[in-house]
């Protein structure tokens, strides 16, 4: 057991890399297009279900946190993980796994989104 997660460790567990890589797509003409639909799209229910969460942990802890996830030709979301992982940063992230995306572009395959959330203090 001390040896898997020595491993896991050395390895490092792949958030930040998915988060750099989605970042770096953000920034081409296909994924700002595409961030654009997936805002039209989750816009309001993300606020919505933000606020949903922050009452239902409440005293919340409105620490800044950022969401990776990979999203499927479906719309359909995978390995949906935040850091830090507060109580209200685990709650959106089920709210967000939920939601049917925009169609992402076709590569890469499948497509890392990230989003950094802050909240008023």
């Amino acid at each position: 057991m001390l040896l898997a997660l020595a491993l896991a460790i050395a390895a490092g567990d792949g958030f930040e890399e998915r988060v750099q890589a989605a970042k770096a797509l953000e920034r081409k003409v296909d994924g700002k297009r595409w961030q654009s639909a997936m805002w039209d799209r989750v816009g309001n229910p993300a606020t919505d279900a933000l606020k949903d969460c922050i009452a239902s942990n409440a005293p919340a802890d409105k620490r800044p946190f950022t969401l990776v996830a990979y999203v499927d030709a479906d719309g359909r979301s995978s390995q949906v993980e935040v850091r830090p992982a507060t109580p209200v940063a685990r709650c959106f992230a089920g709210q967000f796994n939920a939601w049917t995306l925009p169609t992402p572009p076709k590569a890469p395959a499948p497509y890392p989104v990230e989003i950094d959330v802050t909240m008023d203090p």
